[in-house]
């Protein structure tokens, strides 16, 4: 593999079909990397990242983030594997698998002398009719009512990761944390910002048992004053962004002072600067106050005796979160706080220690639109696996969420789209017949390698998959995939095994334009400078 990543050192330059052939190389070598870690049976990649730490993990994206390659037509696979992230979540490992072995079909017809383009121009016309099946295929859900359909749905997603003996626990975490953090546009379209309103929080210590999704949020902060109320019932809460101390000069900023008296007169300038600001904050009588910014001693002295619990330093991404939550504004002076801008939707404050930390606890708040998820666990291995799978659960809510389409898992799909194209392509004639079936058998790589990992008869079991779809009349829609578990063909109706629309779409798009943008690529130039020059 090393051979394949590096480009020829002494040309510098690869053209024409060497470019192309040595680009297929590139990318059939970074599905080699992650293709066992395909299905349920998958096998865990231990990875060392440049800080000396162990990764484990069959993550394709986690995985490929840490492989160090120097061709550049492995570096944009890794970045096909991201871009899927980034967009649906899931299906990281599929799309590397499914583009590697469509650039592969592409090398024989390379070899015979086709044009780059005309393979290309069939490939665009077997995405496509596949988009146009994949429409036909689906099944449409209600996300609202059908809770079962959405069960299986994230089940058969996590079943494939490390962690899926807590499966039925995530899968209820990452649906509550969803359908909490989703909201309406004025249109009525759903908007699920889980990035900025789903936090997650690893605590290591405790079992999985104890992990939850709060209906409110925690932060990890402890009162800036001891003697502060620790539990609150129904609390007011006010948020704040500005400090609460005295004004500080810039850092150019210089005092001369002459007279012992003007010392004193500025202390106390300062201490009525600073119980001013306390005397706004205590007549709109709340009980907590969280700011951005410092709280001096005095203001945490004021505010102590008037039985104000206060915290400091928040990120600002923690009080947008708050906010959220417990229905305030943020108040960026202290002079304008008005009663609408604090917030009263929380039922209950409440500090408490996890292993040697305190946190803080907004719960039992009304309608919050953001949640923390709270993880525990025996190790950060452990944890961080999880999360993982946790993350991946949640982008798949969202994805149907979004658009509330299924499509029959365990390479079912694959396998319908296979056997249609190759029916469509005997319709063509001349030189776009080749490859655009090509596109079809490629398509089988996906239950292939479910089969392979399974350790079953890859050939036995996809020619008898392969039989039952092409028997199946038009206008039938053939669910028969390959159990990932045992290996055995099953009715994916049955074993409810489900991917969502979005997901599987953006896989065979991904896939088939990045082959496409690789077989145009005819020549490769380093732009490192010779030394001398």
């Amino acid at each position: 593999m090393g051979q394949v990543m590096v480009l020829n050192s002494k040309t510098q330059r690869q053209t024409g079909r060497e470019a192309q052939l040595g680009n297929i190389r590139a990318a059939k070598a970074v599905a080699d990397i992650i293709r066992t870690t395909l299905g349920p049976q998958s096998m865990l990649k231990m990875l060392l990242d440049p800080m000396g730490g162990i990764v484990m993990t069959n993550d394709g994206n986690c995985i490929l983030r840490e492989v160090d390659v120097s061709h550049p037509t492995a570096k944009s696979m890794i970045e096909l594997s991201r871009a899927q992230d980034e967009e649906v979540g899931d299906g990281t490992t599929s799309v590397i698998v499914l583009s590697a072995q469509i650039l592969a079909s592409a090398e024989p017809f390379l070899k015979n002398k086709y044009h780059p383009t005309v393979i290309c121009h069939a490939y665009s016309n077997a995405l496509a009719f596949a988009l146009k099946k994949c429409d036909e295929l689906a099944y449409t859900i209600d996300v609202q009512n059908d809770k079962e359909w959405m069960s299986k749905l994230v089940l058969s997603t996590i079943g494939t990761n490390f962690s899926s003996s807590w499966n039925d626990q995530l899968v209820d975490m990452a649906i509550q944390a969803v359908t909490t953090v989703v909201s309406k546009t004025p249109g009525g379209s759903p908007i699920v910002d889980l990035k900025r309103y789903a936090k997650v929080e690893k605590i290591p210590g405790g079992q999985l048992d104890d992990a939850c999704v709060l209906k409110g949020v925690m932060i990890q902060k402890d009162t800036t004053h001891s003697k502060m109320r620790r539990r609150i019932e129904n609390p007011r809460i006010l948020l704040v962004d500005s400090p609460l101390e005295y004004k500080k000069g810039e850092s150019q900023t210089n005092m001369e002072i002459t007279d012992s008296e003007d010392w004193n007169t500025m202390l106390k300038l300062e201490e009525e600067y600073v119980e001013k600001m306390c005397n706004d904050i205590i007549a709109a009588k709340p009980d907590i106050v969280l700011t951005e910014k410092g709280v001096s001693d005095l203001a945490q002295h004021y505010l102590q005796k008037a039985g104000i619990t206060a915290f400091r330093r928040l990120r600002k991404t923690d009080n947008n979160r708050v906010a959220k939550a417990v229905g305030a504004t943020i108040v960026s002076r202290t002079d304008e706080i008005q009663e609408s801008d604090i917030g009263t939707k929380c039922g209950l404050f409440e500090m408490r220690k996890l292993g040697n930390d305190w946190f803080c606890y907004l719960e039992d708040c009304e309608d919050p639109k953001a949640c923390t998820i709270v993880l525990r666990g025996g190790s950060k291995d452990v944890l961080n696996e999880i999360e993982r799978s946790l993350q991946d659960a949640m982008q798949v809510v969202r994805n149907v969420v979004y658009d509330p389409k299924l499509l029959p898992g365990g390479g079912a799909t694959e396998m319908a789209l296979a056997v249609a194209i190759r029916k469509e392509g005997q319709k063509l004639h001349g030189i776009q017949q080749a490859p655009f079936m090509a596109v079809g058998d490629a398509m089988e790589v996906i239950p292939r390698t479910l089969a392979q990992n399974c350790g079953v008869s890859v050939i036995r079991t996809i020619t008898s998959l392969r039989a039952k779809h092409a028997s199946t009349n038009d206008g039938e829609k053939c669910c028969v995939g390959v159990n990932g578990t045992t290996g055995e063909l099953v009715d994916m109706n049955e074993l409810g095994i489900w991917e969502p629309y979005a997901v599987k779409v953006q896989i065979i798009k991904s896939a088939i334009e990045n082959a496409c943008m690789i077989l145009r690529i005819d020549d490769i130039v380093s732009g490192s400078k010779k030394k001398g020059y």
